[in-house]
């Protein structure tokens, strides 16, 4: 197979109003081929150090060196890019504490455990091993505005900060940290009730062959479950491969076939979690959201009686919600978005269809255990199963179509696309939508319908989907 061959990063575009290198979850793309290399890699570990370095100074937490976490999930080019990066982090004069494979959110709350400036994450979530991504969180565990970013990626291109090089005792040093995988199950473990337990529950789990593959299996087995594990021996090249929550049909049937009273199943960095019902039925984020806001309104715990979910969830989430005096707010795509909400507000329940959901009583990030486990909790402290709880949300039907394109070629620059969107629109009648945007971490387009007409939404997603492909198909 021919190599691919590198994009000159200044020549970059993912669709992001303009941005060079960053999208809407971070820095992602084919491993070592640009953004993704060891050379940028390196430019970015020294842009965020300097950055991080500057916030701290300006919010009066310089004590010393600036410190940074960096973890990672299963992929093999994650040895590549953690040595990069650690590399251009020290060169500015800032310390390393190294953690291996990690959750994302696990990530996040050892940066916040350890008092760290900022924390760094080598994942590509759910696409496949090829691709690899680095984000970042500040040092209260929440992602970096885009102000942020956008500095990072300014000092990358610029060169700013060429001048500047520690030397001799002033140049930071990495240190491995042991038991970063212990503090994250006992922080885990502290979402679920003391004195509740999990024993006489059989739970499958599905690992994805990524981060979670030890931490989840360990927090189960220590709430007292009986639990099955599959795709829990990651090699380097099998993270999301045919396993995980982009494909749910793999729980479906783990469940089936030992009779778990419950699925759960991750993806590769397990900041989300789809579960699957003791009929083998998927439960998706919107049921999670569902299923938890109407415990946490039931228990007077949801902040101002709101749930926060992007423009993707169903519109029966609405409905569920009104029935029971709550309401959703509504955010763009993108889990960055539901947390900027939930802070804005002071929220605590919020996320997407996909799976990430936050708790914001719990966590700073998406965190699939943590929200299984809030699921779980429900489920033992009402005696239901969990297809009886899911019910509590009667969708609309939907059609999805994530088509790869060649270019993100402006939408209005596609009259005969946006013209079927609009007559379809018009056919909706006010009773349905239709949503068309770019994916911000893929070469894709992302298309839904919503209606009560599954059979018809279903032709005008198929119409709508072929004159994309013609125009810009991959």
């Amino acid at each position: 197979m021919a190599p691919r061959k590198n994009k000159p990063i200044s020549q970059t575009e993912n669709g992001n109003g303009g941005r060079k290198i960053f999208g809407t979850d971070g820095v992602r793309g084919t491993a070592n081929i640009e953004p993704v290399t060891a050379e940028t890699a390196l430019k970015l570990g020294r842009a965020a150090a300097h950055v991080f370095a500057e916030m701290s100074a300006q919010a009066g937490r310089a004590g010393g060196r600036t410190t940074i976490v960096i973890g990672k999930d299963t992929r093999l080019s994650g040895y590549m890019l953690e040595n990069a990066l650690a590399a251009g982090v020290m060169s500015l004069g800032a310390d390393v504490l190294l953690i291996g494979p990690l959750p994302t959110p696990g990530v996040a709350y050892i940066t916040r455990s350890l008092r760290a400036d900022a924390g760094i994450v080598l994942s590509a979530s759910h696409n496949p091993y090829e691709d690899n991504g680095i984000k970042f969180f500040r040092h209260d565990g929440y992602k970096l505005d885009d102000e942020i970013e956008q500095r990072i990626e300014h000092l990358v291109f610029s060169g700013e900060i060429e001048s500047i090089r520690p030397t001799a005792g002033k140049i930071g040093r990495a240190t491995r940290i042991d038991d970063a995988l212990g503090r994250y199950v006992e922080f885990a473990k502290q979402s679920f009730p003391r004195g509740r337990t999990l024993e006489d529950m059989r739970i499958a789990v599905d690992c994805a062959n990524g981060a979670a593959y030890k931490s989840t299996p360990c927090i189960l087995r220590e709430l007292g479950a009986e639990i099955i594990v599959a795709h829990n021996t990651p090699n380097g090249r099998n993270i999301n491969r045919e396993c995980g929550s982009t494909h749910p049909e793999e729980i479906q049937r783990i469940v089936k076939e030992t009779k778990a009273q419950v699925g759960i199943s991750h993806d590769g960095d397990a900041d989300r979690v789809l579960l699957c019902d003791e009929n083998g039925d998927v439960v998706d984020g919107d049921e999670i959201m569902a299923i938890s806001a109407l415990d946490f309104i039931k228990r007077g715990c949801l902040a101002q009686n709101t749930l926060v979910a992007t423009v993707m969830s169903n519109f029966g989430l609405d409905e569920t919600l009104q029935k029971h005096a709550g309401r959703v707010l509504r955010t763009k795509v993108g889990d960055r978005y539901v947390i900027e909400a939930m802070m804005k507000d002071d929220l605590n329940v919020g996320g997407e269809q996909s799976g990430h959901m936050i708790f914001r009583d719990f966590s700073t990030t998406g965190d699939g255990i943590v929200s299984a486990l809030q699921i779980l909790r429900i489920m033992t402290e009402t005696g239901k199963p969990l297809s009886e709880l899911k019910a509590c949300l009667s969708k609309y039907p939907q059609a999805q179509r994530n088509l790869k394109v060649r270019e993100k070629k402006p939408l209005e620059e596609l009259p005969d696309v946006t013209k079927l969107v609009q007559e379809a629109e018009k056919e909706l009648a006010g009773a349905g939508r239709v949503l068309l945007r770019y994916s911000g971490t893929e070469p894709k387009i992302r298309l839904l319908i919503e209606g009560r007409d599954g059979e018809r939404i279903n032709v005008q997603a198929d119409q709508i989907a072929n004159a994309i492909l013609e125009r810009i198909g991959a």
